[in-house]
């Protein structure tokens, strides 16, 4: 199993992720520069981490979406790689427009860090089949701009294909229909404001994400 962990400027969780991934899953992990042409070969997994590309100037993820390296990440999961963005990953793979939807400021307009309980909506994904017959996971969010919206019409379509992976239990940020995570129509591109890199051993008070990195490889 192999993964790639991209790194643009800015980027905070990066190393998160990589620890996160090989603890979690014996994967070989690549750190990838947003600016290379070109993904490592034979990749079952890449991950978007968390942190402020490019110090989210302009919008959150909207000039990390033009790195170079996008490119070949659009190409991958065209392909079936499975591709993971948390957090500011998440704003990245909206602003690149592989997921529907925009992240705004949280309702509060405060920065909010904290641990939060997630429905699982949907279980028969390859990011959440690991979790069996569990409804429910922990991990923890740490963001100013993870208001999750989408327009009626966008709402119902995502609803409707089962494309809401994750909801709040108890939404911290104002999110439409409390959800934190959503896939493309594929199933193959995840997009989440929680962070599993962040509850990966009982140790961090969950490991509930752990399972779903296990699940994404277990996949492959």
């Amino acid at each position: 199993m192999k993964a790639a962990v991209i790194v643009f400027p800015g980027s905070n969780c990066d190393r998160d992720c990589k620890v996160a991934i090989e603890r979690s899953t014996g994967a070989g992990v690549d750190m990838v520069w947003h600016g290379e042409t070109q993904l490592p070969s034979g990749l079952d997994l890449i991950v978007l981490p968390g942190g402020f590309s490019y110090g989210d100037y302009l919008r959150c993820g909207a000039m990390a979406a033009l790195s170079p390296v996008m490119a070949e990440v659009k190409a991958a999961a065209e392909r079936g790689v499975a591709v993971v963005g948390i957090c500011n990953g998440f704003q990245v793979l909206v602003e690149a427009q592989m997921l529907p939807g925009a992240l705004l400021r949280n309702e509060s307009l405060k920065y909010v860090c904290k641990s939060v309980d997630l429905e699982i909506t949907n279980s028969q994904t390859r990011f959440t089949a690991g979790y069996g017959q569990r409804r429910q996971a922990t991990m923890t969010v740490g963001n100013a701009e993870g208001n999750f919206f989408a327009d009626a019409e966008t709402l119902a379509r995502i609803e409707g294909n089962g494309q809401v992976v994750f909801r709040y239990l108890d939404n911290p940020n104002g999110s439409t229909g409390n959800i934190a995570g959503i896939i493309n129509t594929r199933g193959n591109v995840l997009g989440m404001m929680p962070h599993p890199d962040r509850a990966f051993e009982a140790e961090l008070g969950s490991a509930d994400g752990a399972i779903l990195f296990q699940s994404a490889l277990a996949s492959a």
